[in-house]
């Protein structure tokens, strides 16, 4: 059952047949369904969704979600990235929010997903034009590991700045820094999504290919809600082979 909100929400699921590092791994099986289904069903048993979509450029995946019963949407265009494929699927909607859901996180967890679309329900919410995670980080080999985006943000949790550099640098090692890692799910403003859609990529997203850098420079407020739960994503063989036995 639906959480009552007063905006229109829905849930995006971006589903790209082709991975770099695991070809083909949304419709490896996982337990007796392939990853992208129990990502879809993990999404819709939230409750926090009026409605929730694979959006996908793949026949096969399109295929398989539609036969489960599962709400499809075929993308007509290329895209670089998933933020594009949601904003051409959510151009003609009636929807307030749109909240991005990695395809390879079969593992959602309610909670954070709650949290960020909590924040466009409190007061002062109409600054907010998108909302994403962020979760402390401890070992200096992630703090420097370029795969981590590291966010910096003001004293009201709104992002400064993303990258893959460890920021802020410690030039004096006696302040006390934490550092957060971003995790890549969003709870967009339609507008805001749309707005992304349609405007050029500027040099700080092109010389990072950080996505969302993009909202930045133009201006755009990302607010930050942390969370201290480890996302759990099927990057490799070895990874699915860790979800299924967690499934289990």
């Amino acid at each position: 059952m639906k959480i009552p909100s007063k905006n229109r929400v829905v849930a995006m699921i971006p589903a790209r047949y082709e991975a770099s590092r695991f070809p083909g791994k949304l419709l490896k099986d996982l337990n007796g369904k392939p990853v992208i289904l129990r990502t879809y069903e993990a999404a819709v048993n939230t409750g926090l969704f009026d409605e929730v979509y694979v959006v996908t450029d793949s026949d096969k995946i399109f295929d398989r979600v539609l036969n489960a019963g599962g709400q499809v949407i075929r993308s007509q265009k290329e895209h670089e990235c998933g933020s594009d494929r949601i904003a051409e699927a959510v151009e003609d909607m009636d929807v307030d929010i749109v909240l991005n859901v990695q395809g390879d996180e079969p593992f959602i967890d309610k909670s954070s997903l709650a949290k960020l679309l909590d924040v466009f329900e409190q007061d002062g919410a109409e600054e907010i034009d998108l909302a994403s995670l962020r979760t402390p980080l401890k070992d200096s080999d992630d703090i420097t590991n370029p795969n981590n985006v590291k966010v910096i943000t003001d004293n009201y949790d709104f992002a400064l700045y993303f990258s893959r550099f460890p920021i802020p640098y410690p030039r004096d090692t006696s302040v006390h820094i934490t550092y957060y890692k971003h995790i890549g799910i969003y709870a967009f403003r339609k507008s805001a999504l749309m707005d992304f859609y349609r405007l050029p990529m500027l040099p700080l997203e092109a010389a990072e290919k950080i996505e969302c850098i993009r909202y930045l420079e133009y201006g755009k407020k990302i607010k930050m809600v942390e969370t201290n739960v480890k996302s759990i994503g099927i990057d490799t063989p070895e990874d699915l082979e860790k979800a299924r036995k967690l499934f289990s």
